[in-house]
């Protein structure tokens, strides 16, 4: 614990980041437990250190009904994301971990897909209103691995990459799913088509389906993914399209 009101933690801070970035290579920074010191905090360290990237660990709970289950309306939660990359600064460098999105994935790949369609139309997580800051991801050290605090349901992964990877936000892989699951292929073969065909942080989204057990969505009209277990969707398919990845329960045209 260290006191970031202190004027020389604070310089000696910048001083580190800036060696790191000068000296080290490093020229982005991951601020673990942002919720732990202000944001305004934050951007002094983002500002007097100029990364080309910065993304911050806003973990919150969600809100959850009487049914154990997340409420449809997660807005006041990805509100609090917004919250902090505007007091940083929206048009620097600064993006939140887009722990909503994980958060309604986790239960709408149990079958639950039409949770992926907010009451606006809209993608429900961060990525629905500020894509651009978003930072998206299945799992990560603290979620999955040894600890196992929050893990994406172990059988459904692939649906996971196949959401993040064909949608807006910037997409971010767990070193354990790419190189100890043996999902390597399969996610490679995905950020191919990402890349092939230009999709970014702010890509536009359409999403076409979304039923419990059908999510469907096409993303700046050149790639459509499938979730979910039903296999009759050829006839939503726009002429022109062809299957380009699938496996356990998903697909991208």
């Amino acid at each position: 614990d260290i006191d970031h009101l202190n004027p020389r933690v604070q310089k000696e801070l910048v001083e580190w980041l800036n060696w790191l970035r000068t000296d080290v290579g490093f020229d982005g920074w991951r601020f673990d437990f942002a919720k732990g010191y202000s944001a305004d905090v934050a951007k002094i360290y983002v500002d007097r250190s100029e990364p080309s990237f910065a993304v911050a660990e806003i973990w919150t709970s969600l809100a959850y009904g009487g049914d154990g289950k997340p409420n449809l309306n997660q807005d006041p939660h990805r509100q609090e994301l917004v919250n902090w990359v505007n007091k940083v600064g929206g048009s620097g460098p600064a993006t939140t971990f887009d722990f909503t999105t994980k958060g309604i994935l986790n239960v709408a790949v149990e079958g639950e897909l039409w949770r992926l369609r907010g009451t606006d139309g809209k993608a429900p997580g961060m990525i629905g209103w500020w894509p651009a800051k978003a930072v998206t991801f299945v799992d990560n050290h603290d979620t999955g691995s040894t600890q196992h605090m929050w893990p994406f349901p172990s059988d459904r992964v692939m649906q996971g990459y196949a959401y993040i990877l064909t949608h807006p936000g910037t997409p971010c892989i767990f070193y354990d799913h790419f190189f100890d699951w043996g999902l390597k292929e399969e996610i490679d073969r995905l950020v191919s088509i990402r890349t092939r065909h230009g999709i970014h942080s702010e890509s536009k989204l359409q999403i076409m389906e979304a039923d419990a057990d059908l999510y469907l969505a096409e993303i700046d009209g050149k790639v459509i993914v499938k979730l979910g277990p039903r296999y009759d969707v050829r006839h939503l398919i726009p002429e022109g399209f062809e299957v380009a990845a699938h496996g356990n329960d998903y697909a991208v045209w």
